[in-house]
C-alpha cells in the first residue's frame, strides 16, 4: 500500500484546504512532518485513520465522546459548521494482481443537532457506488483496522509496548492479526460453530407425523371423491329420467294439439289481422271501381268513339276551310295582272277548284254523331289513368286472394285447437316435467362442482404428501451429509490446531529473530541482549544476556524499553513484508542523543517502503535532519497561528530554506 496524497479541509486546527504530497521514491521512503506540540501532528494521524475507518477509527482526540459529537467538534472553529469539514486520502494498492488507485473522501456537516456524513470512493478515477456503500467491509479486506493500528502508532503506543505488563496484550494482538494466526484461530472457531449447528432437530419425527397425517387426509379425500362421484352418477340418472318423462309428455302434448292450444291467442290475433287486411283490400278495390276502372270493359268502343270524334272534328274544320278558300281563290285570280295569258288564268282556276273539291270530300261523313270537340282529348287522358288503375286492381285482387287463403288457413287451425278442459291435465303434467328437469340439471351441476373440488383437494394433499416424502428422503441424505461435515470438520479443526501451532511457532521464531536483530541494531550496548524469546502462551518477552542469563525487561532503562518497543514494531513489519506504510508520531521523547542517532540512521530509513515521521523540533533537530536528509522524499512544517489557533502546512523544515524536497 502506498499513500499518495492527504487533503484536509477545515479539520481540527487546519483551516481551509491543506494538501500533503505523501508519495515517496526508492531509497527515499520518508515524509518528514515537523510541528511543535499542539500544532496538529497527531491530528494528521487521526485524519488518516478517520477517513479510512470512520466511526471505528481509533482517534486520539475522541476519548469517550460519541462519533457524532466527535465529528461536530472536529470542524475547525472558524469554519461554517453547516458547510462542515472534509478529508481525502489517495493511495494505491495491488488488488488481485492489479495496481489500483483509490481516493476516499469523507465529508460531514452540522445539520441541526447532529452531523450528516457522506463517503465517496473512486477507483482509478471513477466513482464506485458499490464500494462506497460497503466501504466499511471493503477496507477490512485492504487494510484491517487491527493491522493498521500496528503501523499507525504514536508515542502512546510505544509507551504501551515499553511497559512489560501491558506489552503482552499488544504483542498477542499483533501476532494474531498481522501474521495470520488469528485467521487460523477464527477458522477453527467457525468450524466448531459449524459442528455445533450440524444437528438434526425434531424434523425427522415432524416429517413422519406429517406424512401420516397427510396419508389419512389423502385417503379421506379420495373417499370423498368417490362419494361425490356416486352422488353425481345418481343425479345424472335422475336427470335422464326426468328428461325422458318430459320428452314423452311433450309428444302427448303435441299429439293432443297442445302446440295449437298454446298458439290459440296468436292464431286468433293473426285471423283478426288477416280479416282487417282483406277488408282494407276490398275497400281499395271499391275505390278503384268508383273511378275510371269500369271503362276497361268498353275499351274497344272507347277507341271507336275516339276515332269518330277525330273524324267529326276534321270534317268540321274542312267545311270551314272550303268556304274560306272560295273567297281566297276568287281574290287571287282577280289579283293577276292583265298581261297574264288566259290559259294561265284558266289553269290556275282549275287547280284551285280541284283543291277545294278534295277538301270538300273530306268534310263529308257517313255518320255524324255530333260529338263534342273536347271528347278526343278527354279520351286520350284515359290512356294514362286506365293502365295504372288496371295494374293496381290486379295487385289488390292478388292480395285479396292471398289474404282469403290465409284467413281460411287460420280458421282451419283455430277449428283444430282442442278444448281447454281436454288439454289442461297435459299442461300441468308438462309444466311439472319441465320443473323436474331443471331441478335435476342443477343437481348434476352441483354434484359435478363438488366432485371437482374434492379432486382438487385430493390432488393437493397428494402433492403435499409427495413433497413430504421427498423431504424425508432429503432428511436422510442431509443426516449423512451432516455426519460427514461433523467428521471432516473435526479433522479440519485438529489439522488447523496443528497448523495454527506450527504457524504461530514459525512466525514467533521469525519474529524473535527480527525483533532481536532490530533491537541489536538500535542499541548502543551491543552486548546487552543476546537472546530474545516470546512465550506463545502468555506472549511475554524473555531476554537473556551473552551468558544466557535472563534479563528482566523492567530492569531496562526507559529509553532502552522504548527502543525495545520500536524493535518489536519494526520486527513485526519485517515479518509482515513491509507492505504497509508506517506512520510514527513523536518517537524520540525519552531517548538520549546516541539512541536518537541510531533510530535516525538505522531505523527510520528502513522502517518500511513508506514512512511518515511526525516530529518536534527537539526530536529531529538540525543535526538529525542532516543525517536523515538522504532518505527524505518530502518535508513539511506545521505553522501554528496562536491568535487564530489554526495550522497551515508549508513545505520545508526548520533550518532549511524553502521546500526540502529530495532531488
Amino acid at each position: 500500500m502506498h499513500l499518495h496524497k492527504l487533503t484536509l479541509h477545515d479539520f481540527g486546527a487546519y483551516q481551509g484546504r491543506q494538501h500533503l504530497d505523501l508519495r515517496v521514491k526508492p531509497k527515499r521512503p520518508i515524509v518528514l512532518i515537523g510541528g511543535l506540540n499542539g500544532c496538529g501532528k497527531t491530528t494528521l494521524l487521526d485524519a488518516i485513520q478517520l477517513v479510512l475507518y470512520g466511526p471505528r477509527a481509533r482517534c486520539s482526540g475522541r476519548g469517550s465522546r460519541s462519533y457524532d459529537a466527535y465529528l461536530r467538534e472536529s470542524i475547525n472553529r472558524l469554519a461554517d459548521p453547516a458547510r462542515g469539514a472534509e478529508l481525502r486520502l489517495e493511495f494505491s494498492i495491488t488488488v488481485e494482481g492489479r495496481l489500483r488507485t483509490y481516493e476516499v473522501a469523507r465529508t460531514w456537516a452540522v445539520n441541526g443537532k447532529s452531523a450528516r456524513e457522506n463517503l465517496t470512493v473512486t477507483v482509478d478515477g471513477r466513482y464506485d457506488a458499490t464500494i462506497s456503500e460497503n466501504w466499511a467491509e471493503h477496507v477490512e479486506e485492504i487494510l484491517p483496522l487491527e493491522v493498521a493500528s500496528l503501523f499507525f502508532f504514536d508515542g502512546e503506543k510505544v509507551e504501551q509496548l515499553a511497559d512489560p505488563e501491558r506489552a503482552a496484550d499488544v504483542i498477542e494482538a499483533a501476532v494474531q492479526s498481522l501474521l495470520g494466526v488469528r485467521a487460523v484461530e477464527q477458522l477453527r472457531t467457525d468450524l466448531l460453530a459449524l459442528q455445533r449447528r450440524q444437528r438434526l432437530s425434531q424434523e425427522d419425527q415432524g416429517v413422519l407425523d406429517q406424512i401420516q397425517d397427510l396419508k389419512a387426509r389423502s385417503q379421506a379425500a379420495a373417499q370423498e371423491v368417490s362419494d361425490r362421484s356416486q352422488d353425481r352418477a345418481q343425479a345424472t340418472s335422475l336427470r335422464d329420467s326426468a328428461q325422458a318423462a318430459l320428452e314423452k309428455i311433450e309428444r302427448d302434448f303435441e299429439r293432443a294439439g297442445g302446440r295449437l292450444f298454446e298458439e290459440r291467442r296468436r292464431l286468433e290475433t293473426a285471423k283478426k289481422d288477416t280479416g282487417d287486411r282483406l277488408a282494407a283490400t276490398q275497400k281499395a278495390l271499391r275505390g278503384l271501381a268508383e273511378g275510371a276502372l269500369p271503362l276497361l270493359l268498353v275499351r274497344d268502343q272507347l277507341a271507336t268513339l275516339r276515332e269518330q270524334s277525330v273524324r267529326e272534328h276534321e270534317a268540321h274544320e274542312a267545311q270551314q276551310v272550303v268556304g274560306i278558300l272560295e273567297s281566297r281563290d276568287a281574290w287571287l285570280v282577280e289579283q293577276l295582272p292583265d298581261n297574264v295569258p288566259g290559259t294561265v288564268r284558266t289553269t290556275l282556276k282549275k287547280k284551285l277548284t280541284a283543291d277545294r273539291k278534295k277538301r270538300a270530300s273530306a268534310a263529308e261523313l257517313t255518320v255524324d254523331l255530333g260529338l263534342p270537340r273536347s271528347l278526343a282529348q278527354k279520351l286520350s287522358a284515359l290512356d294514362d289513368v286506365l293502365p295504372a288503375d288496371e295494374s293496381r286492381a290486379r295487385e289488390l285482387l292478388e292480395e285479396a286472394q292471398k289474404t282469403v287463403h290465409e284467413l281460411e288457413q287460420a280458421e282451419r287451425q283455430l277449428a283444430a285447437v282442442p278444448d281447454e278442459q281436454q288439454i289442461e291435465a297435459l299442461i300441468h303434467a308438462r309444466q311439472k316435467a319441465v320443473e323436474d328437469v331443471i331441478v335435476a340439471r342443477a343437481a348434476v351441476e352441483r354434484a359435478t362442482e363438488l366432485v371437482a373440488e374434492a379432486r382438487i383437494h385430493h390432488e393437493r394433499l397428494q402433492a403435499d404428501l409427495e413433497r413430504a416424502r421427498e423431504k424425508r428422503a432429503r432428511t436422510f441424505i442431509r443426516e449423512e451429509e451432516l455426519q460427514r461435515i461433523v467428521t471432516y470438520a473435526e479433522k479440519a479443526r485438529a489439522t488447523l490446531e496443528r497448523f495454527g501451532s506450527a504457524l504461530l511457532q514459525k512466525h514467533i521464531s521469525s519474529l524473535e529473530v527480527a525483533v532481536l536483530k532490530s533491537f541489536q541494531t538500535l542499541m548502543r550496548k551491543n552486548g546487552l541482549i543476546k537472546d530474545l524469546r516470546i512465550d506463545t502462551d502468555k506472549f511475554t518477552l524473555a531476554l537473556a544476556n551473552s551468558d544466557k542469563e535472563p534479563i528482566d525487561p523492567a530492569r531496562l532503562s526507559a529509553g532502552e524499553r522504548q527502543l525495545l518497543a520500536i524493535s518489536l514494531l519494526w520486527g513485526l513489519a519485517k515479518v509482515a513484508g513491509n507492505r504497509l506504510p508506517t506512520v510514527i508520531d513523536t518517537p524520540l521523547g525519552r531517548l538520549d542523543s546516541r539512541h536518537r542517532e541510531h533510530l535516525v540512521d538505522r531505523y527510520f530509513p528502513h522502517a518500511g517502503r513508506q514512512v511518515l515521521l511526525l516530529s518536534t523540533d527537539e526530536e529531529i533537530d538540525e543535526n538529525l535532519l542532516r543525517r536523515l536528509k538522504p532518505s527524505i522524499a518530502h518535508s513539511y512544517v506545521l505553522e501554528h497561528d496562536d491568535t487564530t489557533f489554526t495550522t497551515r502546512v508549508t513545505g520545508g523544515y526548520w533550518w532549511t530554506e524553502g521546500a526540502m524536497h529530495a532531488v
